[in-house]
């Protein structure tokens, strides 16, 4: 079989600005496509994004060529398989356990919601986004990491810090030297908590894996916060940001999940339409076919999810953002061994607790200007704004 064919065309710049009408194309006409500026194979298809996920003795997280590495100045668990990446992700897993979620954390979590939006002028056009996404995602990310003391403006800054500089594919040298001061920052603030975490344990995720009887290396434990932090912060500011556009923009879909009480539902198609985490890659660990071409044994493969979540094959309309779709099989949480440890926790915090609770509190809000929202992204990817008028 031949090898994929090679696109030249495509820049990362196209790409972080508006890469729907270009993965449209590529589903359309090249499913398969080695891309040039980003240095991976593209796999625009559902089935093809699905497969490579699930089969890991054939793709290997441990992709040598990532920038997640010097971002994170660490081998962390995402870049991990098997024995190895299991007892990395268990060490933190009980902390996010839904028993943990409902009860240790989920009062907490309406608390934090209802004390920022106690602070929202009504009547007023206020940016969502840096008001309420970023801060409260935050918040209540440092609570379940057990992180006290970080305020919300270094939460964001450090999970903002160290997505830059895994999404640097281009490979510049300023996105690193930023994820450096992050993670000096960072390593200085998890030691000055050590002590108080071993003297009084509790179900934070520091706690559990200082305590843990057989914990993992110090300087894991350090690479598996920032991993929460790097995706814990971003995942659910991007996804409410996302919802929020969704729903204000479709006025009818709105009214019918709050006559249903839909809010799980309104969250599951945010995530598919527009996927917090837009890719992922692979190394390819043995010769093998997709999609009739040759992918050779030591190249990098890239499932594009926010591609295969609106793949023609499975979606209708899959272009726009409609709730009551019959079926919703979205790839925004992975799948196989890597599918998103925090999935339930976003599911809670999002769709159970924050929509819930704005559309309580402001339930005539609009979007006066769709057209002033801002998107960006290529590897993690959502609204950076959402000017909303409280009513």
């Amino acid at each position: 079989m031949p090898l994929a064919p090679v696109n030249d065309h495509v820049t990362m710049d196209q790409l972080t600005r508006d890469p729907y009408p270009i993965y449209r194309r590529m589903r359309a006409e090249t499913p398969v496509v080695r891309v040039s500026s980003v240095k991976r194979t593209f796999l625009t298809k559902a089935a093809f994004t699905k497969y490579v996920k699930d089969t890991p003795e054939i793709f290997s997280s441990n992709d040598p060529n990532t920038p997640m590495k010097p971002a994170f100045r660490a081998h962390t668990l995402m870049r991990k398989d098997g024995a190895e990446h299991r007892r990395e992700r268990m060490a933190m897993q009980m902390a996010y356990t839904p028993k943990v979620i409902k009860q240790d954390w989920a009062d907490l979590y309406r608390g934090i919601v209802d004390d920022y939006l106690d602070r929202l002028p009504r009547g007023e056009t206020v940016d969502m986004f840096t008001e309420i996404c970023g801060p409260v995602s935050a918040a209540i990310l440092t609570h379940i990491l057990g992180l006290e003391g970080a305020t919300t403006e270094q939460m964001q800054r450090w999970s903002q810090n160290l997505i830059d500089g895994a999404g640097n594919f281009g490979w510049k040298p300023e996105p690193f030297a930023v994820s450096d001061k992050a993670n000096d920052e960072m390593d200085a603030h998890f030691a000055s908590l050590e002590d108080r975490h071993l003297a009084e344990p509790n179900n934070s995720a520091f706690s559990i894996m200082l305590n843990a009887k057989d914990p993992i290396p110090k300087s894991q434990i350090y690479a598996n916060l920032k991993i929460a932090i790097g995706g814990g912060i971003n995942e659910p500011r991007d996804a409410m940001a996302t919802i929020l556009f969704g729903l204000l923009t479709n006025p009818e879909q709105l009214e019918e999940v709050k006559r249903q009480e839909a809010w799980g539902a309104a969250f599951e198609e945010g995530i598919r339409w527009v996927a917090p985490i837009q890719a992922s890659s692979r190394l390819v660990l043995e010769d093998v076919q997709i999609g009739g071409f040759d992918i050779p044994r030591g190249d990098t493969v890239m499932t594009i999810q926010a591609s295969s979540n609106r793949d023609e094959d499975l979606f209708e309309n899959g272009e726009d953002y409609v709730v009551f779709r019959d079926k919703n099989v979205h790839q925004a949480f992975g799948s196989g061994p890597h599918h998103c440890a925090g999935a339930h926790i976003a599911r809670r915090t999002v769709g159970e607790i924050m929509i819930p609770a704005l559309f309580e509190r402001f339930p005539n809000m609009s979007l006066p200007d769709p057209d002033a929202v801002k998107w960006r992204g290529f590897g993690f990817r959502g609204p950076i704004n959402m000017p909303i008028t409280l009513n």
